[in-house]
C-alpha cells in the first residue's frame, strides 16, 4: 500500500532522490516553506517530516496524519505532548551522526590538548621566532588524564570508547543510566556534576536538553572544576549558562573551552564570551574554539538524515513498527 509523505519544509539544497527512495512506493511531497504547503496536502499527508515542528494553524489541517518524524537526534522543539494528545506519535533519528558527535568532541578535544590550532596561529605570526614545541599550555599525556562524560547514551557512549582508545581514565555522571552501566563500559560512575568537574581533566557533554538540563552547567558547578580543566559541548548550547562560562574562563576556573553549540544560533556577536574572543582579546585567546553546529555534518551522515526519516514513517505506516518514539509518555492510542 503507496502512503503519502510530505516534508513541508524541505532544508537541503539539490534533489530529492534520498527521500523519495527511502519511501519507496509511496507519494513523497516536498515544500520548501510550510506557508507553501497546499490545504490538500496538509489533509491528505500519513506522515509529515521537519526538523521544525508545524505551527498550529496548519497542524489543525493535518487530519490523516499519523506520523511525526524529526530527521535528528534533538527533539526540544516539538510539542510532543500536543501531538501525542492527538494520537500521533513523534520518532527522531539517533543515530544518524553518532559517530561524527562522538569523533568531533574527541578533535575539540585534541586540538587543545595538543596545541593544533595554537600553533598554527603562532607560527603564522612569526614562523622562526614562534618555531617553539613547548609554547603550548594546553598540553597533557592523555594517559594520566580523566575524561568526564556528561550523559551515556549513543554518543556518549561512543565518545567514551574513543576516550579509552586513547588509555585515558573515564568517568561518567548520568543519573538516568541503570546501575552497572559504568561496568559494562569498564569506566567509574559519580553522582555529582560537582564531583565530575572536580576529577576530570577534560568533561565532554553529551544529554539532551530538556528544562531540567537548561543550563545545568552553571556557576556552581564551573567552580568545582579541576585546574586546568577543558570542557567540550557537542550537545545543545543552552546546557550551559554561557554567562556563567565567561565568568569562569575570565576567572581562569577553566583552562579552555571547544564548542560546536551555543545557546543562541549563529553565535551573538554581542555576547561578551563571542566578543572577546573575536576580538582575540589577551586572556580568551587560544582558549575558545567554536564551530558552527557542525559536528553531525558528514556526506554519510547527511544521507543518513534525509533516508532514515522517510523510512522510519513507511515501517510505521505499513507493519506498524514504530521506533524512536520520544512522546510515548504522552501518546493517546495511535491512529
Amino acid at each position: 500500500m503507496a502512503y503519502h509523505v510530505l516534508w513541508p519544509a524541505m532544508r537541503w539544497p539539490g534533489n530529492r532522490e534520498i527521500e523519495e527512495q527511502s519511501v519507496g512506493d509511496s507519494k513523497a511531497t516536498f515544500y520548501e516553506r510550510y506557508e507553501d504547503v497546499s490545504a490538500q496536502d496538509w489533509s491528505d499527508c500519513d506522515a509529515v517530516i521537519s526538523v521544525k515542528d508545524i505551527p498550529k494553524q496548519y497542524r489543525e489541517q493535518m487530519t490523516n496524519c499519523r506520523i511525526f518524524v524529526t530527521p535528528k537526534v534533538g527533539f526540544d522543539n516539538i510539542d510532543g505532548q500536543t501531538w501525542g494528545g492527538l494520537g500521533v506519535p513523534v520518532c527522531n533519528v539517533p543515530d544518524y551522526g553518532t559517530q561524527e558527535v562522538a569523533d568531533h568532541a574527541i578533535a575539540l578535544m585534541m586540538s587543545l590538548m595538543k596545541g593544533i590550532t595554537f600553533h598554527t596561529r603562532e607560527l603564522k605570526k612569526d614562523p622562526r621566532a614562534l618555531w617553539r614545541p613547548a609554547l603550548s599550555p594546553f598540553g597533557k599525556r592523555l594517559s594520566v588524564s580523566t575524561f568526564g562524560v556528561v550523559g551515556v547514551g549513543r554518543i556518549g557512549t561512543a565518545t567514551i570508547l574513543r576516550a579509552k582508545a586513547f588509555g585515558m581514565d573515564v568517568v561518567m555522571y548520568d543519573p538516568y543510566r541503570e546501575n552497572g552501566a559504568e561496568l559494562a563500559l569498564g569506566i567509574r560512575r559519580v553522582h555529582s556534576l560537582q564531583e565530575l568537574f572536580s576529577q576530570s581533566d577534560v568533561v565532554s557533554l553529551h544529554l539532551p536538553l530538556s528544562k531540567e538540563t537548561e543550563k545545568i552547567i552553571n556557576a556552581q558547578v564551573l567552580a568545582a572544576s579541576k585546574p586546568n580543566l577543558i570542557l567540550i559541548n557537542t550537545a545543545r548550547g543552552p546546557i550551559i549558562d554561557i554567562d556563567a562560562l565567561y565568568d569562569a574562563l575570565k576567572a581562569d576556573q577553566l583552562m579552555a573551552v571547544g564548542l560546536d553549540v551555543l545557546p543562541e544560533e549563529p553565535a551573538n556577536p554581542e555576547h561578551p564570551l563571542i566578543k572577546a574572543w573575536a576580538a582575540d582579546e589577551e586572556w580568551i585567546d587560544h582558549r575558545l574554539l567554536l564551530t558552527p553546529h557542525s559536528a553531525f555534518f558528514t556526506p554519510e551522515s547527511l544521507y543518513d538524515m534525509r533516508y532514515k526519516g522517510g523510512e522510519l514513517a513507511v515501517e510505521y505506516l505499513g507493519g506498524g513498527r514504530l521506533q524512536n518514539c520520544v512522546n510515548d509518555q504522552w501518546l493517546t492510542t495511535p491512529k
